[in-house]
């Protein structure tokens, strides 16, 4: 079936739990979401006009991604002012509209925060450069050149090139690890700390629910600017100066955890705040542990296990959720499959004859997984990516690395709200991006109208999770991966939960005692003696 084929009625229990926990979050990239002005960029009045679709699949939360005021060198992720919105976008009032909007259709409002780096257009950064003495000026991270006027060290930074870049005013380097335009903050120094806490506290004010937190790996350096050493050998394309080097000093400072623990602190003022960090690297892992460790640090973290991954196996399933064991101490863990950064999964994981089977198991596999599970914009309408001509290209990324690094573009493109519109409803005839034909087509007014499409499965999905504090919050039991195949067995509150998954192309034949039990759902097919490609089972055991 294209929907799971029953609900189970099991009582929830009643011991108290955090909101967040087991919750499903629904990322909303502010210019590509909906536009209430005309002017080719969505904006939060068009958010706030379109929250209903969102509060109809059953999410529990919205993340807004950067709105703040910025150049927009890296759309959004260079902020030039912490405490206000961006003209393109709106005003603060807009903003408190949206968040009251939210609360009534009982929805959560996270947003994005940037600490690791601003803009370049900051005024901090514009006190901090304009002398070596001041009271901002230890805020960013400067150093002296070598003798040979060569920078500091040999750090590179992730968008292409060294992370150093010399300043004529100063007279010594600035560090950023991502563009030249985005100088690394010193959180090293106390009052930089304060200075972001504020910013924190100033939108708790304004009623938000929980913070995601951008590359927090990158909030501190080695304050020696000891060199990084050559990475290992590897049969991976290396695209960038960057990917030839073990990232041991520039990021991933081992006081970066006491400086979340102030974080903790400020939230633990306010009620029922969530907590979660954006974890890459090769350390991720551990990372994402010291950060969420106990109750003194954040409430979750995510990495890209899945949204890098050139496949998704059982393997790679099970793998990931080993790392996040059911026992005292160790943090909850979140996942997405897309987001902002990653190219559209569908894309990435199955042929596109597949594409319609396989956004219906993905979907059921990720609201299967111990965690919370995050739905970026449009993986409810099985949005893939959309190839953008070079000249098209806003993606500095993109851009300095042509053609060997996918655009994150194709990821962002516009949300299609009506199939007949020629703007496919995104409210504008000349949008920043374009929609994509074939996204079009997979429009939100068309699949609402069909009670057999992805997003009407997809609302399916989630009650089940729901329903079933075995899926929603429960531990893991158990996790087999045997070729294609998948079993994953949860239990929580009494009950017992098994996902039967074939993920791959073949048609894969279940023993006598693997399907046994009740049938909650079953999609692309699926039998209890047999999947066919991209087919599932959840059983209640």
């Amino acid at each position: 079936m294209n929907r799971p084929e029953s609900i189970a009625t099991t009582q929830a229990s009643t011991a108290p739990r955090p909101w967040w926990k087991g919750a499903t979050i629904y990322q909303i990239y502010p210019r590509s979401f909906m536009d209430s002005n005309g002017d080719g960029i969505g904006d939060l009045p068009g958010i706030a006009s379109r929250l209903d679709h969102v509060a109809d699949l059953g999410v529990d939360a919205i993340w807004i991604s950067p709105f703040f005021t910025s150049p927009m060198k890296d759309f959004g992720y260079d902020v030039a002012d912490y405490c206000d919105v961006d003209p393109i976008f709106g005003t603060l009032a807009d903003f408190d509209a949206l968040v009251a909007r939210a609360h009534e259709l009982g929805l959560k409002v996270l947003i994005d925060q940037v600490y690791s780096h601003t803009s370049d257009e900051h005024p901090w950064f514009a006190a901090s450069r304009a002398a070596k003495s001041g009271a901002h000026s230890d805020w960013y991270v400067w150093a002296d050149a070598k003798p040979d006027g060569s920078p500091p060290s040999n750090w590179q930074s992730v968008f292409g090139g060294p992370a150093w870049t010399w300043d004529a005013r100063r007279g010594q380097y600035y560090l950023h690890n991502f563009l030249s335009s985005q100088p690394q903050l010193n959180l090293h120094n106390p009052a930089v700390q304060d200075a972001v806490l504020d910013v924190m506290r100033f939108w708790l004010d304004r009623g938000v629910d929980g913070f995601r937190i951008d590359a927090l790996n990158f909030a501190m350096h080695d304050p020696g600017l000891r060199d990084n050493p050559p990475a290992p050998a590897t049969d991976r394309a290396r695209t960038r100066p960057f990917d030839f080097q073990l990232r041991v000093h520039n990021q991933s400072h081992p006081d970066i955890p006491a400086f979340i623990e102030r974080i903790r602190a400020l939230t633990d003022t306010y009620e029922g705040i969530f907590t979660v960090a954006e974890v890459g690297g090769d350390e991720a892992e551990r990372e994402m542990k010291a950060f969420t460790a106990g109750e003194s640090h954040l409430n979750s973290a995510y990495g890209f296990n899945f949204l890098y991954a050139e496949r998704l196996t059982p393997g790679l399933v099970c793998a990931a959720l080993a790392e996040w064991p059911d026992r005292a101490g160790t943090g909850w863990p979140s996942w997405a499959f897309e987001n902002h950064d990653a190219p559209r999964a569908l894309s990435r994981w199955c042929a596109e004859a597949d594409r319609p089977a396989f956004a219906r198991l993905k979907i059921l596999l990720l609201m299967a997984l111990r965690g919370n599970a995050i739905i970026y914009q449009g993986e409810e309408l099985g949005l893939t990516q959309v190839e953008i001509p070079f000249d098209q290209l806003h993606d500095p990324e993109a851009i300095a690395n042509w053609p060997l690094t996918l655009s994150r573009d194709g990821a962002r493109t516009p949300m299609p709200w009506d199939g007949a519109a020629a703007d496919a409803g995104f409210g504008s005839g000349a949008p920043w991006l374009p929609v994509g034909p074939e996204n079009a087509a997979r429009a939100a007014d068309i699949q609402a109208a069909d009670p057999n499409s992805l997003l009407n499965h997809t609302r399916g999905v989630l009650a089940l999770r729901k329903a079933h504090p075995a899926l929603h919050h429960g531990a893991v039991r158990g996790c087999r991966a045997d070729g294609d195949l998948l079993v994953l067995d949860r239990e929580g509150d009494g009950e017992r939960v098994r996902l039967i998954a074939n993920l791959g192309s073949g048609i894969v034949s279940l023993g006598a005692d693997v399907a046994s039990g009740t049938l909650l759902a079953s999609v692309n097919g699926a039998s209890t003696e047999v999947l066919p490609p991209f087919a599932a089972l959840v059983i209640l055991t």
